[in-house]
């Protein structure tokens, strides 16, 4: 079977292990060449079941989901949970990305299964952690917002790599530290060890989102667009959050983002009171 068609058969898995075992399996094959070899592999109806989740969690809109202390047990459960939701989000997203859209070239499909790869790590490691805290995935709800903006984008790789990747991805660039620097506060074991396991995270989502500017830069010059006049335009026609500061210019820099893109997005960011 066509390497991308195992990347479709792991986006419908529902049990998360599957899901992640699938994923990592993928990822170690040894045929992956065949990846950019050209092949439009896409079909009618090849979206029914995308992508697989389990039952757990419930799927609440975002101001559904219950605020807790993270200087609480359970508080830091339901947040290392979220984070856990989110990771659960991002394999599904990086799938789907290498999955769904023909025509691209080698490099974009190895890049998408590495990232996919990564993020089943992060799972992971997650998972695992809060498990030790006495909980699993499932024990608390989640919002949907990321995979919300993949089903807007599905027909438009271009308007997928500018707001899954290096829009919403990106908003974790800036959010970890802050999450970390609460969780040292904390002072525990379990939140040391959440911060530790977020440097891991962190360091990689830099080049995740790099890998969403490179595409998106690259889909702009072959359409004959300019990406930053662009960009507005897209975030307007989809409809995609508009991203609060503070922003963390130094790690948004090394995943790609111009000095014009970085100004750009202070300029626009609504002031917190």
């Amino acid at each position: 079977m066509h390497p991308r068609l195992r990347a479709l058969e792991a986006l419908r898995l529902a049990d998360c292990d599957a899901k992640v075992a699938a994923t990592r399996a993928l990822a170690a094959s040894d045929d992956l060449h065949l990846m950019g070899d050209g092949s439009a592999i896409r079909s009618p109806g090849d979206d029914a079941g995308v992508p697989g989740r389990p039952e757990k969690p419930a799927r609440v809109a975002a101001t559904a989901v219950p605020r807790r202390s993270p200087f609480t047990a359970d508080g830091r459960a339901a947040l290392v949970h979220s984070i856990c939701h989110i990771e659960f989000n991002a394999i599904n997203l990086a799938l789907d990305a290498l999955w769904r859209f023909d025509g691209m070239p080698p490099d974009y499909y190895r890049d998408w299964l590495r990232v996919a790869d990564e993020e089943a790590q992060h799972f992971t490691l997650l998972h695992a952690h809060l498990q030790a805290m006495g909980h699993r995935y499932g024990d608390f709800p989640g919002h949907d917002g990321l995979w919300t903006m993949c089903e807007r984008t599905a027909g438009d790789v271009l308007a997928r790599m500018a707001l899954v990747p290096r829009t919403l991805e990106a908003r974790g660039l800036d959010a970890t530290p802050l999450i970390q620097a609460k969780l040292r506060r904390v002072n525990t074991p379990d939140a040391h060890a959440a911060v530790a396991i977020l440097d891991i995270i962190l360091r990689d989502e830099v080049g995740h989102v790099a890998i969403g500017n490179h595409w998106y830069r690259w889909l702009c010059e072959r359409t004959g667009q300019d990406p930053e006049t662009l960009y507005p335009q897209l975030v307007a026609r989809y409809e995609a959050p508009r991203l609060k500061p503070p922003f963390n210019h130094e790690a948004r820099g090394r995943a790609g983002f111009s000095e014009a893109e970085l100004r750009a997005l202070d300029a626009q960011a609504p002031i917190r009171p």
